[in-house]
């Protein structure tokens, strides 16, 4: 297997290449977790991956608790859904909890404050209310735990989530809102621990792979040695290959779908196809002689990907009537190339529901 095969799977395996997905249900059911704490990148990072992109579509799943967007994995909001999500965090909230500790502490929180706006939230969303984060600000205030300031604030409500107390609500207006886990997420058999790395296992590999288990790791939350270890119960569903000197884990059934070259795709802020793993040189072979740093996360910040290559980026303004999409190369494109960054546009154009007028 070759750099640009590892590349051209990846984009198979993540549904951007080949058959695309009935609606963003099943592309979060697919990807297991799609990062999101940029909810308008997150959102379009769903839809193109479906058949027909529509905002619309994301936002009504969202709104009617199909797609939970909540922390799990890492310390950031993922779209998870309602089946996977108590599995997942039972899996990965505590390391979440680690690695905040630090900042746990510096901003003198511990159990007791935790416990007590944990009560304070479950009483003030009972019954299926939504709050916003200003509101239940204020309920916290009103419980003895003032939150000045957005870190505190944002500290009890990552705990709330991480403990599944609080997720997702529907949303008022333009604003996101909270609701009481118990009363958003259907009841689940708890499974064991080997159990759930397993089944993350398989999610990753399947949807990200080729990848390594540092890789895994990065992504999970997890350490390596869970890595390693859900790599081994995986068993035989697992393949590797090893690609200049890295040996890269997919899943058996990995097939290469067949996609008309130049594709093109604007990928949002952290789309799973660049956040996913914690070596990224394979994205950026095209731009090794113009000092592209892919391990610094801006660079990451809405790409341009011409065949699983990243060479450029983008960013948009919404307009009244349309959308106006800013392409910045930072590698030559041909002919071709050119073409298809015109379609790829249009295809964003697609999910706002207005034209787009192309800058580059």
């Amino acid at each position: 297997m070759k750099l640009a095969d590892v590349a051209a799977l990846r984009l198979a395996n993540q549904d951007l290449v080949g058959p695309r997905r009935a609606n963003p249900v099943d592309v979060v059911s697919r990807l297991g977790a799609v990062q999101a704490q940029d909810f308008p990148g997150a959102k379009w990072a769903v839809a193109q991956r479906t058949h027909d992109p529509d905002e619309a579509a994301v936002e009504r799943a969202l709104s009617d608790g199909s797609i939970i967007r909540t922390h799990v994995l890492r310390p950031t909001w993922h779209f998870v859904t309602p089946a996977d999500i108590r599995w997942m965090l039972a899996l990965t909230a505590p390391r979440v909890h680690v690695a905040v500790a630090f900042q746990t502490r510096w901003l003198g929180l511990d159990k007791a404050a935790h416990k007590k706006s944990g009560r304070a939230l479950t009483r003030a969303l009972q019954g299926g209310k939504t709050l916003t984060r200003a509101e239940l600000s204020q309920v916290l205030a009103q419980a003895g735990l003032p939150v000045a300031g957005e870190q505190r604030l944002g500290n009890f409500l990552m705990h709330a989530e991480l403990e599944g107390i609080v997720c997702s609500g529907g949303r008022r207006g333009k604003q996101l809102t909270y609701a009481l886990f118990d009363e958003r997420v259907p009841l689940a058999a708890p499974i064991d621990r080997d159990e759930a790395l397993l089944r993350l296992t398989n999610i990753y590999f399947e949807t990200r792979g080729p990848a390594t288990p540092a890789d895994f790791a990065w992504w999970s939350g997890l350490t390596v040695a869970d890595a390693k270890k859900g790599i081994d119960l995986a068993g035989s569903n697992l393949e590797r290959t090893v690609v200049d000197g890295r040996t890269l884990w997919f899943a058996k059934s990995a097939r290469m779908r067949k996609s008309k070259s130049p594709t093109v795709h604007l990928l949002p802020n952290f789309d799973e196809y660049a956040v996913a793993y914690k070596d990224r040189s394979i994205l950026a072979q095209r731009l090794k002689k113009s000092g592209v740093d892919v391990r610094n996360d801006k660079s990451l910040a809405n790409i341009v990907v011409v065949d699983g290559q990243l060479v450029g980026t983008w960013k948009r303004t919404v307009k009244k009537d349309a959308a106006v999409v800013e392409v910045s190369l930072l590698t030559k494109v041909n002919r071709a190339e050119r073409k298809a960054i015109d379609g790829a546009a249009a295809r964003y154009g697609e999910f706002l529901k207005m034209p787009v007028e192309l800058v580059l």
